[in-house]
């Protein structure tokens, strides 16, 4: 309906602005890859970090991912959205495994690990994209995605190994470690975010940004 010349269009102005939900999120990404790595590099036993990463890696930092919608950053929004969703399927995926035989019964023999790497396969695909994208934010986010870059790697290629027979688990033990200092980078950007948004200020660095590209829908990660 056309509107008559001089009407007044109401315009929400909000007071408060709402808290970043970015060192939640990269919080919830941190200690879940951490306790998934820890397992990896054979120092954590397995299954601890299904509950963690259906609730913690994967809803929490799902609703940061929704949260940062509202804030229209559209990096963060994508980012925390996938990983939410990443840990939340890859927790059903065991919780399935494990406990309904008619699904379990279809991951026989290589078929576990071969869907294992094709998953990880798939979310470098995504991971590849953010971590160039990432160079427009800090280099404390581009440290995050470089490292997930590089454990999603390695962790596709032992578990493509393994489905070809390879008893070995040295690049799944290597992707581990390479994990943990995934989780490290993601743990400073998460307390860096908390400590300079409680001061309003840069407490801890995050280094600026590695490529200055206008984008106009991106915004700069507070974290």
């Amino acid at each position: 309906m056309a509107m008559a010349a001089g009407s007044r269009v109401a315009t929400l102005v909000e007071s408060v602005p709402a808290a970043d939900p970015a060192p939640l999120g990269l919080g919830a990404f941190a200690l879940t890859t951490f306790v998934l790595s820890g397992h990896n590099a054979t120092f954590i036993p397995d299954l601890i970090w299904v509950g963690l990463a259906l609730f913690y890696g994967g809803l929490t930092q799902l609703l940061a991912g929704m949260w940062e919608f509202r804030n229209r950053n559209v990096f963060g929004a994508t980012a925390f959205s996938t990983y939410g969703g990443f840990w939340m399927s890859f927790g059903i995926f065991v919780v399935l495994a494990e406990t309904s035989k008619s699904f379990g019964s279809t991951l026989t023999g290589a078929n576990l690990p071969n869907a294992v790497a094709w998953f990880l396969v798939a979310f470098a695909i995504f991971n590849t994209y953010m971590l160039l994208w990432s160079t427009q934010v800090s280099v404390a986010v581009f440290l995050v995605f470089a490292t997930l870059e590089a454990t999603e790697i390695l962790l596709a290629i032992g578990n493509f190994d393994a489905g070809n027979g390879n008893a070995s688990n040295y690049w799944i033990h290597l992707g581990g470690w390479v994990g943990i200092a995934t989780a490290a980078c993601a743990w400073y950007a998460s307390a860096a975010g908390v400590i300079n948004g409680m001061k309003d200020r840069h407490v801890l660095p995050v280094g600026a940004p590695l490529s200055r590209a206008h984008t106009p829908m991106l915004k700069a990660h507070r974290a």
